[in-house]
């Protein structure tokens, strides 16, 4: 009796496994495991996104429109930098510029409020409806520039302002994850990311680009050259008259002037002998007629 039971208790095991087995064949297949291909990572970009950055839509239509004004105000610190551009009407070209645009882009250097403050006061006032453009044209790189290829620049960099060599020149550094700027009076840095995408980009700067043809040209002070000597003629000898020969006549009675005491008692001695010798004569003469 006792086998029996065995027997029977091995075979609901073996039936139950058996079962187990059929309803796990039954069930659908699994699919095989799918092999991913390592994609690279994505560069690294060279500029920190800014908080106010919306999230970039690189999906977004062909047919939309982007509005510049809208982005630079929901940023809310390119208040200036709004008002020089709808007052100039750059705003209307970079925004049919977009519309229009099928490859490549652009990329604005937006200065905020606190840049503007720096300047020197009075300084937009003293500008010209037509330098205002140039200073604003200044700030847009007539390409799309993503955070991560500014290195791949080449200075000078061309902008809106256009190709005046010495005058109007934009250089991009970038060293250590820092983007730097140069106009050649201004260095800064870029801050951050405002708004990025196919594009468009935009950048804040911590200072307003200024063109080193906006800077009055220093005046180099050459010092007065020496007045010439006044020429000194120098004091000409008078030229000794030529001495006339003297006749035995007035050689008798001609007096030399001496300076010595010596030269004196010659002179003396000799006008003395010049007595005796002509009153010897006289007297000689008498006694001969």
């Amino acid at each position: 009796m006792m086998k029996i039971q065995k027997q029977l208790s091995l075979l609901c095991i073996s039936l139950t496994l058996l079962l187990s087995l059929t309803l796990a064949s039954l069930s659908p297949a699994t699919s095989p495991a799918q092999t991913q291909t390592p994609t690279s990572s994505p560069t690294k970009p060279l500029i920190p996104t800014s908080p106010q950055q919306p999230p970039n839509d690189n999906n977004t239509p062909e047919t939309s429109t982007t509005d510049i004004v809208q982005i630079l105000k929901q940023a809310n610190s390119f208040n200036i930098f709004i008002r020089l551009m709808k007052t100039t009407q750059l705003i209307n070209q970079l925004n049919s510029q977009l519309i229009t645009i099928k490859s490549g882009g652009l990329t604005i250097l937006a200065p905020e409020d606190s840049a503007f403050s720096e300047l020197k006061p009075g300084f937009l006032n003293t500008l010209s409806n037509g330098q205002k453009l140039e200073l604003l044209q200044f700030h847009v790189v007539p390409d799309f520039v993503s955070s991560s290829n500014f290195d791949t620049l080449t200075n000078p960099v061309r902008t809106l302002a256009g190709n005046k060599p010495g005058k109007v020149e934009l250089n991009v550094i970038t060293y250590g994850g820092n983007v730097n700027i140069s106009t050649g009076q201004v260095n800064t840095t870029v801050n951050g990311v405002v708004y990025t995408d196919k594009h468009l980009a935009i950048y804040r700067i911590g200072k307003v680009l200024i063109p080193s043809e906006f800077f009055p040209a220093k005046k180099v002070v050459v010092a007065p050259a020496l007045a010439p000597a006044p020429v000194i003629d120098e004091a000409k000898a008078p030229k000794a008259e030529k001495e006339k020969p003297v006749s035995s006549e007035d050689s008798s009675s001609q007096v030399v002037p001496t300076l010595t005491s010596g030269g004196m008692r010659i002179h003396m001695c000799g006008t003395w002998v010049v007595l005796v010798v002509g009153i010897v004569l006289g007297g000689f003469y008498n006694m001969k007629y």
